[in-house]
This record gives structure tokens, sequence and C-alpha cells, in this order.
């Protein structure tokens, strides 16, 4: 099969540091080209693939100082897609609604995974505008605010089988790992460790839109056990997931999937998450992790952890999370849509 995926170029694919989108669109494109599909990667030049790279910007707009308007390199790559479309049996978006306008009045079938909360009230009227597109949704829960669409089914995210792998060695800490906002619950991460008498490192990227929200809250919590070590890449995931007791998700938000749920797993880590979003879809209470309803409620469950089993959370991200059920789950639906 002829597959075209095009990514968002805010970040490389894979991404150098943090994210979640563009990670997730290189396990799926590398995993493809390894089932012996011909794959073409539309991404920023500075990107790394086994598919064929069509590069329409020559590096990653975050990574890019001189960048003052993203929309402009985006405009260009939906006009380079548009102008190949007809080479390819499938288009996999993974750009929100960027494709929706031009790509459903073309004849090659496409789709377009959509990675973010939908639970903006903008969005409404564009997939009121829409209810054709063919959607896919990361988790059953992101669909909620946008029942209107046309969801052709939900993909849980996956991960190379090798790419994270259990370390030997103690696991004397707890770990948050992700983004430093609101809505990522670094300050209950903060409260939790310190309540249950173990120290937190905070493996985090730091944007400017929350720059004011980590020193005003953030930053006086640091110290006494609380360590922010900054962002990390693949390599140094496995070392530090491994050495976790736990890795903490007191989200407050609709967490559409939450990468860092099975990165943990593959680690044979377990997660403490408060119940939102996709939480009870990716994490089974008890065996891969604890899922609770409050600050209190966690820190009250945190003698349940011994119940867990390192080998055992590792052998559920096995049956439930590699890359290859992904990829094969994203098969079947491009073959329905060549199909229609």
């Amino acid at each position: 099969m002829r597959i075209a995926q095009i990514a968002p170029l805010h970040e490389a694919v894979p991404p150098k540091l943090y994210g979640g989108t563009e990670r997730v669109v290189s396990f799926l494109t590398d995993e493809l080209v390894a089932m012996g599909h011909d794959v073409t990667l539309f991404a920023s030049g500075d990107s790394v693939t086994k598919a064929n790279l069509d590069a329409v910007w020559p590096r990653a707009l975050r990574l890019d100082p001189a960048i003052r308007d993203p929309i402009a390199p985006h405009m260009l790559l939906m006009e380079r897609v548009a102008r190949l479309a007809d080479q390819f049996d499938v288009l996999h978006f993974h750009m929100d609604y960027w494709p929706f306008t031009y790509f459903s009045r073309q004849k090659t079938p496409f789709v377009t995974t959509m990675h973010g909360r939908l639970d903006l009230m903008e969005l409404q009227p564009v997939f009121d505008a829409f209810p054709d597109v063919p959607i896919v949704s990361i988790s059953n829960n992101q669909r909620q605010p946008l029942p209107q669409a046309n969801y052709v089914g939900t993909v849980l995210h996956g991960l190379p089988e090798k790419l994270l792998t259990p370390q030997p060695g103690p696991r004397d800490y707890l770990a948050f790992l992700g983004r430093i906002c609101p809505e990522k619950g670094v300050d209950k991460a903060i409260r939790i460790a310190r309540a249950v008498g173990l120290p937190l490192k905070i493996a985090a990227k730091i944007d400017r839109v929350d720059a004011e929200y980590f020193e005003k809250e953030i930053v006086p919590m640091l110290g006494e056990g609380v360590e922010l070590i900054g962002e990390i890449n693949d390599a140094q995931k496995p070392a530090f997931l491994s050495g976790a007791k736990a890795l903490l998700m007191p989200i407050d938000w609709p967490e559409p999937f939450g990468l860092v749920m099975i990165e943990a797993m593959a680690c044979g880590t377990p997660v403490v998450a408060l119940r939102r979003g996709s939480v009870p879809e990716v994490l089974e209470d008890g065996l891969t992790g604890l899922i609770v309803d409050s600050e209190a409620e966690a820190i009250a469950a945190f003698p349940r952890l011994a119940e867990t089993n390192a080998e055992q959370i590792r052998k559920r991200f096995d049956e439930r999370f590699t890359a290859r059920r992904m990829a094969e789950d994203y098969l079947k639906i491009y073959a329905r849509l060549g199909e229609q």
C-alpha cells in the first residue's frame, strides 16, 4: 500500500525532546515500512525515518528562533501534499482539522487522527460543517465532546517493542514525565511524593505560555527531595522510568491518551493516575497501576503498589501497546477507506 503520513512541523519526527504527536507518527511510519508498505513521511527536514522523507521546511519550528509565522510553513505543507495526493492509496493526517476543506474535495482517501483535546467550544461548528470527514480517535473517552464526528475507529497508541525496556537496579523515587502546566498536575505530584515520603524527579518541558505558572507555582515547591531534571529524550527514559517506584500522573484535564503511561509500562513501572480522560482505558487498576479519584486517595492507595509486578506490567504492554498492533489497527482502517 502507498501511504502518506502527514505530520505537524512544530517538532521533528521523532522529536528531539518532548513531543507526543510526532513521536507516535514516527513509530507508526517506521512500523508500516517494516511491514513492507511504501510510505512517505511529510515532515520537517530534520526528521529521521525509514520512510521516504518529503520535507517542505528545513527544521522543526519550535527549535527555529527565526520563525514568526508558523502557519506559513504549514500552508506549504498542505499544498505539497495536495499536489502529490494522487500518488498514494491513502493520506493519513495528524494535523487536526487542517485537511478538512481541500481534501474533502479530492479523490484520494484520507483520514485524520485527532491527537488533542476535543472539548473546545470552537471545534463544534467545524465538525458540524464537516460531518463526513473520517476521524480516528486515540481513546473512546476523547470522543465525548464531539459525538457528531465521523469516527471510523479508535486506535490506542503503541511503542516499538524494544524502544523502552526495564533496566536493573533499585526503584527508589517517584517520577513525573511530560510537560509542566496546570492541567498536568505537577503540583499535586509534589504534594503526593512528600506525603508518602519519597523523592520526586521531574523530567518535563516548560512551554513559554506556562513560564509564569512555573515560576510562581512550581519553583517555590522545588528542593526538599523534589528535583527538576528538565526534558529528556527516548535514550534517557529507560533508566529514568525503571528507577521509579511509580510514575505519577495526577492530571486535571480530559487526557486524550497519555503516552507517558505506556512508556512507564514498557519499563515495568506502575502508574498512579487520576481518573480523567483515557486513564481507565489505558491502565488496569491493581495490575499496571492505581486509578484514583483525588490527591488524597492517591496518597492513601500507595501501599497497593506492592501488589503490582514489573514483569506483569511489561507483559501487558507487550499484549496491548506495541507499535505493530497500532500499525495493524490503522491498516484495517486504510483498507476500509479504500473500499468506499
